[in-house]
């Protein structure tokens, strides 16, 4: 979903609204999260050394960082907002025109998506973090040997924690950044623990956008359903190999989920009452016993901290199932 609403987007899966991200992403590596996944490292990153200069393994390869940074331009969504739950706020100077959490990011005009060098550079950076960078922007970054971090939008929650961690040790946050995943680690295994029990599996639709866009069980987003032990109806559709299938309506009412899902309320002013009114979803169990979920398009396509709050919205989109 980022970029930002990938995986994405996702990419942000932006995962754009989410579609477009999706889109853009693709092309780009055919931006950002169209290309292969970020590798499923070990989530335990090693502690931040006494002092600068540091080295991180990224997935993009060696990262040098020669001092602590104290200019970082942000042009991935989730990692603003990795970076300012790791206490890294007050060092960023700057965020692309996606970012838009928390409320106090210094958001600009920078495109993640058509990123300019010479906008860039204006704000003087000493570290620049985005999904997936262009070869030629890579070039251009390395001429003027401004420490780039790529961030590519992960598989799993483990690439979630690795890219905190990496967040932290490239800003000198490294403690914070673990208090953060060990937070995120046990807040999500509470969340698990109070999942109730079915005697057949719930199925559910997630939507993307109003043209029926949605996500396999191999995209991160997927993954987050995985976690709950959802079925999804997109896993067997035409096109699924891509992660992210478009779906007809046909498809959609014959699949007959118990939940549908929508991250298209803010891009497509989607809504438990506009699915209603779509021809022949009345026929659709979600939609008769009143189980279409509204999300935050952001919240649902990004992978940084709120991944929890997402999951919590699952979990309890499936408790209510019971009721």
């Amino acid at each position: 979903m980022d970029r930002t609403h990938t995986h994405y987007g996702r990419n942000e899966l932006r995962i754009a609204q989410l579609i477009t991200a999706v889109i853009v992403l693709v092309g780009l590596l055919a931006v950002a999260c169209g290309s292969s996944p970020a590798p499923n490292r070990a989530a335990s990153a090693a502690a931040e050394p006494a002092s600068f200069p540091i080295t991180i393994d990224s997935a993009a390869g060696a990262i040098d960082i020669p001092a602590r940074p104290e200019r970082v331009v942000s042009l991935s969504p989730t990692a603003t907002e990795m970076l300012f739950a790791i206490g890294a706020g007050e060092q960023v100077v700057a965020v692309d025109d996606q970012s838009d959490y928390p409320p106090e990011v210094p958001t600009t005009e920078l495109s993640g998506f058509e990123p300019n060098v010479e906008a860039i550079v204006s704000y003087e950076p000493d570290l620049i973090v985005m999904d997936v960078a262009p070869p030629a922007l890579q070039r251009s970054f390395e001429k003027l040997e401004i420490p780039l971090l790529q961030q590519p939008a992960p598989s799993d929650l483990s690439g979630t924690y690795v890219q905190i961690e990496e967040l932290g040790r490239a800003t000198g946050h490294a403690a914070e950044a673990e208090d953060l995943v060990t937070d995120m680690r046990t807040e999500i295994d509470e969340v698990l623990a109070s999942l109730p029990t079915f005697d057949e599996t719930p199925t559910y639709y997630h939507e993307l956008d109003d043209s029926f866009f949605t996500v396999t069980s191999e995209t991160f987003i997927g993954q987050i359903y995985s976690l709950v032990g959802l079925e999804n109806i997109a896993d067997e559709a035409k096109g699924a190999a891509s992660g992210y299938p478009q779906l007809s309506p046909e498809y959609i009412i014959d699949s007959d989920p118990d939940l549908i899902f929508l991250a298209d309320t803010d891009c497509c002013d989607q809504s438990a009452e506009t699915v209603a009114r779509r021809p022949g979803w009345d026929r659709i169990a979600a939609v008769r016993n009143h189980e279409v979920v509204e999300l935050s398009d952001d919240v649902a396509s990004r992978w940084g901290p709120r991944v929890v709050d997402f999951l919590r919205r699952v979990v309890d989109a499936v408790a209510a199932l019971e009721s």
